[in-house]
Formats: C-alpha cells, structure tokens, sequence
C-alpha cells in the first residue's frame, strides 16, 4: 500500500474519531468507540473510500499507535476535543515525564503551566525523545520536564492511554523544568 495514501487515512481518522465524527454522519459512544463498518459506509458516503484491510493496516503500523480496534470498533487512543469518556483508570506515573512544544509558547506555559487547550488532557511523554519528536511537529522542539511524581503525590491524577501516552488535566507551572535557553527559569 502507498505510504502517502496510510498517511491520508491516519489523518482523516484523526478528525472524524477525534474531533469532528458529525462531519461524516458518524456516531461515537460515550468511549469515544464508532463500528468500523459505519466509520467505512461514512469515509465512502462523504467521498473519501477506503477498505477494512486499509483501516486496518493504518492502526497496525501508526508509529504513535493513535487507534485501537476491539472486535468490530475502532477508536482514537486520546486527544478528544469531542465529549467522550475513555474510561482509562487513574494511575501512577513515573516521577519525570516529559512535554514537546515550541519556544513560541514557553512564556505562556511559565505563567499558566501546561493546559489541554482544545483537548480533554495536556498529553505527556514517557521520555524525551517522543516529546522531542512531539514538539518538532512545529517548529524546532523544546523540552519540558514534568515532576509527575510529586502532582501524584499532591493529588493530581494521572491516566495512561492505551498507546502509552500520559494524561492530566494541567499541569502547574510549579511542576515544570524548563531546559536553559528557552526564556523560563529551569
């Protein structure tokens, strides 16, 4: 299968499971799961087809692991902006986890910490490296280290998504090392 056309199908899963399923006519239940056979009628109805096999081979090789399939539904693993409940229970994280953004924004995380923004979750990386790649999507990556032991510790839940990514609701600045060189203190 053509890699660009996988790429494709990634990204118009990602809106429709993620953040506007009403586009297509498509329904998802309160965990945010949609029949993969409605998800296929609704892509062809809305001019853009693509076969189980495809669906399939898309959730299979996504390097982020994005999707899951259980049986005959399919969903994304996290960054709603619709309301869906993932029903993930809480857990502990690792004392450091790690968030990828841009120097753009450093300023603004210094003053409010780390927000969802349009999403139900600030999403947080198991190690710097993914949250390098995440914060190299748009521009050139800056780093920040999460003391998530210590939010645990204070009462701050944490979840961890099927794919591995970590979930909170914010995270204060207070929480936050910010690497030298990016206009925040460490």
């Amino acid at each position: 299968m053509d890699e660009r056309r996988l790429i494709r199908i990634s990204k118009y899963l990602a809106r429709h499971l993620r953040h506007d399923p009403q586009r297509i006519g498509l329904q998802l239940d309160a965990q945010g799961w949609a029949p993969v056979d409605e998800v296929l009628r609704a892509a062809a109805s809305h001019g853009f087809p693509f076969t189980e096999a495809e669906l399939r081979r898309v959730v299979a090789s996504n390097d982020k692991r994005r999707y899951t399939i259980a049986g005959h539904r399919i969903r994304a693993n996290q960054g709603h902006s619709v309301p869906v409940d993932l029903d993930l229970p809480a857990v502990a994280p690792p004392e450091v986890l790690y968030h990828g953004t841009v120097g753009r924004f450093v300023a603004a995380i210094k003053e409010e910490g780390l927000r969802p923004m349009n999403r139900h979750h600030v999403h947080l990386s198991p190690d710097r490296e993914t949250a390098t790649r995440v914060g190299g999507r748009r521009g050139v990556p800056v780093v920040l280290v999460v003391a998530a032991g210590a939010m645990h510790g204070d009462g701050h839940v944490f979840m961890r998504s099927d794919n591995g990514v970590w979930l909170v609701g914010h995270v204060p600045p207070g929480y936050l090392r910010f690497p030298s060189g990016s206009g925040a203190p460490r």
